[in-house]
């Protein structure tokens, strides 16, 4: 595959986990056909083997998604821009602290917002539990995977 195709792949990849934060768009789906295009143009066992990892992890968020409460994230008073600091936050954190930075990156995204509109410590933490409440967790868990996908995928490409 060349670099060009790899580097399709690799937009697919980033726009499906932008997806994730937006209502509607199927970014996880996303990410899983862009690593399918990967793993059909270069047929080696390596990107077989993150296919099938991506696969697993995909259906385990699914899984975990369905097992929580619906998203409701507007009644808790969501707005896109909070979706937007929530993810900006998963992604540096992830990069920072590998994997589990993901996690309070995504928590302190949605803080910062919130501390920086109402101003109080107080108040900018009980929007942020109640957010979570309200469907955080299931983005979160969304937008975790999908960094997941992400990440293995780039390791296989810069070291596969």
């Amino acid at each position: 595959m060349g670099a060009w195709e790899l580097l399709l792949v690799g937009v697919v990849i980033a726009l499906g986990v932008c997806g994730v934060l937006v209502p509607g768009v199927p970014g996880s789906w996303l990410v899983w056909a862009a690593v399918l295009w990967w793993a059909l143009g270069a047929p080696q066992a390596l990107a077989w083997a993150v296919l099938v990892g991506a696969t697993l992890v995909l259906l385990l968020a699914q899984a975990i998604r369905w097992a929580l409460p619906p998203r409701r994230l507007r009644e808790g008073g969501a707005t896109p821009r909070t979706g937007l600091y929530a993810g900006t936050g998963a992604l540096l954190g992830f990069c920072l602290l590998p994997v589990i930075g993901a996690v309070p990156g995504f928590l302190g995204g949605i803080y910062l917002h919130e501390r920086l509109a109402v101003g109080g410590h107080e108040r900018a933490w009980s929007t942020v539990r109640t957010l979570m409440r309200s469907g955080g967790w299931s983005i979160l868990t969304e937008l975790f995977a999908c960094l997941l996908i992400a990440g293995a995928w780039l390791g296989a490409v810069v070291w596969g």
